[in-house]
This record gives structure tokens, sequence and C-alpha cells, in this order.
């Protein structure tokens, strides 16, 4: 069995790699090729190109890059086209994937599967319609998503989400974590998420380093940590730079994937708190019980273009699951320095407020049952 499958950033190559997982489980024996970071390569996957290339978000932000994606989803196509693979699998990054498999649908019969189910809840609902004509079939990861693809004739299946059953840190690797950075003492303990793309970490670094400082200021025994995605980790660095306040850095690239995913969780689970730039890192937050502030905001025309085209109030994925408003949040024109100190402020004069909601979410997304990544597989599997 061959199976192509693409990926565009981090969050895509976690869903990638355990869906590669548990097809290696499955059915031993599969051969890969296509795009992805280091936990798919872990799999089995040599990628065609360095999965950084496609971590691209927002309207205006792709414009500068886009003769360069409009060659890359080109080859991309042309590559599946010419393999025959069984089933070609796009992983979110919608505006490269969907161009990809409408390219491929157009000059074969490989048949489609993108895993994650676009956004329509939230804006531009008219894309489930649109992607019926490229993609026979969906995996979702919200228990809520099937109806609304099966309402635009794709098959679709929820299959959860790897974050409700990752291992998750100990106690112990808590405690070994926070001794061996010399946290024992930090009251409190932040951890700083400032993105996974460049154009992120050029947005929110500036308004994050500001608001900490002032935190900083007021608490002088406050730490912080930043975990650095690999593909960003000069981005980072030259923004931390500028701040007033230096986190401590935790740089995957001189570990393992194993240990360098083990040492992430503990910092998740040994953090009092997280402000976090709003996307997929805060199922990772929930699944570890650390409340958040989420913040985002785009490039000026992408947030005006974004603004007309929304259908819902909330950008957190916690608020969309639990149906509630418990996690703050600081968007867009309201991401300011003052807004952001204003949230963390109150969410640390009392952060047991997620608790229950970041719990129900876990349980919804299928924390205990069978493996998200496996029945991501198995679902594949079923409908080829």
């Amino acid at each position: 069995m061959k199976v192509f499958i693409v990926a565009g950033e981090p969050s895509g190559d976690a869903l990638g790699g355990a869906l590669m997982r548990g097809l290696n489980q499955i059915a031993p024996g599969v051969g890969y090729d296509g795009i992805g970071g280091p936990l798919m390569q872990a799999q089995g996957l040599t990628s065609r190109f360095d999965m950084s290339e496609l971590s691209v978000m927002g309207i205006a932000e792709v414009l500068p890059k886009y003769r360069h994606l409009k060659r890359r989803i080109r080859e991309t196509a042309q590559a599946v086209i010419d393999t025959r693979p069984d089933v070609l699998i796009t992983i979110d990054s919608p505006d490269f994937s969907l161009r990809v498999a409408k390219l491929v649908k157009a000059a074969s019969d490989v048949r489609t599967v993108h895993y994650v189910a676009p956004t329509v809840w939230a804006w531009r609902p008219g894309r489930a319609a649109k992607m019926a004509k490229m993609i026979d079939h969906v995996l979702a990861l919200f228990p809520f998503e099937p109806p609304y693809m099966e309402a635009a004739g794709i098959a679709c299946d929820f299959v959860g989400h790897p974050a409700a059953n990752a291992p998750r840190a100990s106690a112990q690797e808590i405690a070994d974590f926070r001794a061996r950075h010399g946290l024992d003492d930090a009251k409190p303990l932040v951890l700083v998420l400032p993105g996974s793309r460049r154009g992120e970490v050029a947005r929110m670094g500036p308004v994050f380093g500001a608001a900490l400082g002032r935190i900083a200021a007021t608490r002088p025994a406050m730490r912080m940590v930043l975990p650095v995605a690999p593909s960003v980790a000069d981005a980072v660095r030259a923004q931390v730079a500028t701040w007033p306040v230096a986190p401590l850095l935790l740089d995957q690239a001189d570990m393992g994937t194993e240990q360098g995913q083990a040492r992430k969780r503990a910092a998740f689970a040994a953090a009092d708190i997280a402000l976090a730039t709003s996307g997929t890192v805060s199922l990772e937050l929930a699944a570890a019980g650390t409340p958040m502030v989420s913040a985002y905001d785009f490039h000026w025309l992408s947030r005006m273009i974004i603004k007309r085209m929304a259908v819902t109030d909330t950008g957190s994925l916690i608020n969309h699951v639990t149906d509630t408003r418990v996690v703050p949040e600081v968007l867009a024109e309201d991401f300011t320095a003052d807004n952001v100190v204003a949230a963390v402020e109150t969410l640390l004069a009392d952060p047991s407020q997620q608790a229950e909601a970041m719990e129900l979410t876990m349980n919804q997304l299928g924390r205990g049952g069978e493996d998200p990544g496996l029945r991501a597989a198995r679902a594949v599997l079923a409908r080829l």
C-alpha cells in the first residue's frame, strides 16, 4: 500500500505522525511519500522538502510567498499524479493542501482524504461545499463537525484529537523539570507560546514581551518558560533578545524527538498558566490542565477580511467545544500589551476557573478511548 501524505506545520506533523503510527500498526509495510516534519519522518516518511516552507497563515501573509507556494503546489500535485498512490492524505494547511488535491483530482482518480475539517462553524461556511469537489473523505477532530461535512456530500469520520490521549507528564517528571532548571521557587511559572509560524512570532512577540515585562515588574518571583518550535527557533531568539525579561528557552534542536516531546510535556504541566497564541496548542494545554490566556492578531488586511467572514465570536477551541467563553481571548485590534496584562493578571487571580472546561474538552475529544491516530488509520483503511 502506498500513501502520499502532506503536512505543512508542526500541529499537522503531530497529527500525521500519529496517523502513520496507526497505519504502521494495522497495515505493516505501508510505503510513504510526501511532505512532513520530524514526527512523520520518525514513522517512515522522507520529506520531499522542508515542511516549514508551507507554514504560512492569513490572507495577506501568503501574498509575499505566493509564487513559491504555487510552484510547490504544482510540484507536489505532479508527484502524486506520477506515483499514483492508493490514497493522498492532506493534513490541515488548506490553502496548500486543497489546491494540491484539486490538481490531483483533475488529472487522476487517486482517492483524497483531508485530515482536519475546515472550521466552517467559525468562518467561511461555504468552504465545505467547495471541498466536496476535490476531497472524498474528511477526518474530523471534533464530534460536532461530521454533520457539516456530510451535508456538503463528503464522507466524514470523527476520530478525536491526539492531544486527548497523549502521554501526560508525571508528578516526578514535573518535579525533575523544575529542579533541573532552578524553577522550584518560581511564583508564578508562566508558559509563553508565541506561535509556530514566523509571521506569528513577528506579530505576537513584541506585545508578549512588553506585557510580560510589565507583569514581571510587579511579580519579581515570576519565571517564564518558552518551548521553541524548531521551525522558528532563530525567529524566537531574535524576538526574546529584545524583551525586558528573558524566558527560559527550551530548544528541542539538540534533543531526539521523544526526549524533546517529553521535555515539552513537562514544561506544559509544570506551568501555572500559559500565554498562548491561539491555535491547536490550546488542546495541548487543556490536556496538561494548564489554564491559558489566548491571543492572536493577523496582518491588518487579513483582519478586515476575516472579520467579515466570521460566524462566531470566539477563536478558542476550548470555548467552541464546551460552548462557553471561559478562556479569555485578546484578539485582533484588542491585542495590546494593556489588554494582555489585564487578562493574565485576572487569570493569575483565579487560575482554577478553566479546570472544568479543559476536562470536558478532553472527554469530548476521546480521552480514555482508542488512540485518535489509530482511529484515523482505521477510518482511512475502512473507506478505501
